[in-house]
């Protein structure tokens, strides 16, 4: 009997048997569950797990984005009001610039910031203040509202609005972890990448805006060396990073390979005339295509004898009338070597600290167009965290571009 008058029913070994009759007034109990009947229902399978990375990369990169525009915004807001209201209000010089209108979420910030303080959840000395608890959409506010302290620094104050406004959807999807779509991720970095250039912070190296620094790699770039992009072929290569960005507005251009498609097949002769006439340096170092070296690479990719050679023939005289109308040949120079070819590399400004490289090795039975492509970056990489020591042994660039170097010094003119 229980507490409350109501008799429970025996167990499966009680007094009255097996059976299943429960008496009148008695409460029903359910079955103990075995432990193992829900095992299989706890358990996530490959979709499940593979689902939850996707999401965690959607978020944690729509996070770095997020930040850097916050913190960009923060400085922004900071270095244009605090001079204003600072010398009259001091310390609650946010409180003062939110002004009426803004009353209840500063003083929310407020509150915010003391509880951290009483908890210890401020890490940083710098975050002490109430400007580090406003949100974006706060911080956006302060900024519409004195905008004529701001339209001196910044262009087009509608282009900013918009890019905050397309950020909005991310921002509440990362802060409640739900999930976040390719689409609106891809609008996201957008708007975060103009925003960024809105307020000052886009770099003025040519190398950056020939391939923009991807945000995440920025932060993490010390895991990968040197190296920015990595593509299963060639046409995934150029679908992403056109020649046009590769080799437009380059200064030296360095080409080692067996036919150097990517240049010839897919650059303006007249563009690599106007580098060399602009003080420019074109270097193409190609096969012979009359060494046994190529006959060899004709057998590896089982094509007919002559094929290969023949077309990069073709490409040799293309360059070769390139060349021929310049009135100084000496910056564009054409060589053949006769060792087995081992990869191909472009080297775009390689001479400077903001310069590219696109490199394939040759694989057996593999065509150039087909082979995997890394795109190596010289050290600069928009300010990654990656010191130049570092970069120096860790990194790919260097070692291409001194077999390049040696290559060259061991190939013959092409006259």
């Amino acid at each position: 009997m229980g507490s409350g008058g109501l008799e429970l029913p025996p167990g499966d070994d009680g007094q009255q048997g097996n059976s299943t009759d429960v008496p009148p007034g008695a409460v029903s109990l359910a079955r103990p569950v075995n432990a193992g009947a829900i095992g299989p229902e706890l358990d996530w399978d490959t979709d499940a797990w593979h689902e939850v990375r996707t999401r965690a990369q959607r978020a944690g990169r729509a996070y770095i984005w997020l930040n850097l525009v916050e913190q960009r915004l923060r400085a922004v807001v900071s270095a244009v009001l605090r001079p204003v209201y600072e010398p009259v209000h001091g310390d609650d010089w946010v409180v003062a610039a939110a002004g009426p209108a803004g009353q209840e979420w500063v003083q929310r910030a407020v509150a915010v910031r003391e509880v951290s303080r009483r908890k210890g959840y401020l890490l940083d000395p710098a975050d002490d203040n109430v400007l580090s608890f406003l949100t974006l959409p706060q911080l956006r506010e302060l900024m519409v509202q004195h905008w004529p302290c701001f339209e001196p620094y910044v262009d087009d104050r509608r282009d900013v609005e918009l890019a905050l406004d397309e950020l909005e959807v991310a921002r509440n999807v990362v802060s409640r972890n739900r999930a976040l779509s390719e689409a609106v991720l891809n609008q996201a970095e957008r708007a975060s990448a103009r925003l960024l250039e809105a307020l000052g912070a886009g770099s003025d190296v040519p190398s950056t805006r020939r391939l923009p620094v991807d945000a995440v790699e920025n932060l993490v770039g010390d895991r990968y060396a040197d190296v920015v992009a990595v593509h299963s072929d060639r046409v995934r290569l150029l679908r992403q990073f056109p020649a046009e960005d590769l080799f437009g507005g380059a200064r030296r251009v360095a080409a080692l390979g067996i036919g150097l498609n990517l240049l010839v097949q897919n650059f303006s002769g007249r563009r690599l005339l106007r580098m060399a006439e602009a003080g420019g340096r074109v270097r193409l170092l190609f096969l012979n295509p009359a060494s046994s070296a190529i006959k060899r690479r004709e057998r590896e990719l089982g094509i007919k004898r002559g094929e290969l050679s023949r077309a990069v023939e073709t490409n040799i005289l293309h360059m070769r009338r390139v060349r021929s109308r310049l009135r100084d040949p000496g910056a564009f120079e054409i060589q053949v070597f006769d060792e087995t070819p081992r990869f191909t590399a472009y080297l775009v400004d390689g001479d400077g600290a903001d310069g590219i490289a696109v490199v394939q090795s040759y694989l057996r039975r593999t065509r150039g167009m087909e082979a995997p492509v890394l795109v190596l970056g010289n050290g600069r990489n928009g300010g990654r965290v990656v010191k130049s020591d570092q970069l120096e042994e860790s990194g790919l660039f260097s070692p291409y571009r001194e077999e390049f170097e040696l290559m060259w010094a061991d190939s013959r003119p092409v006259s």
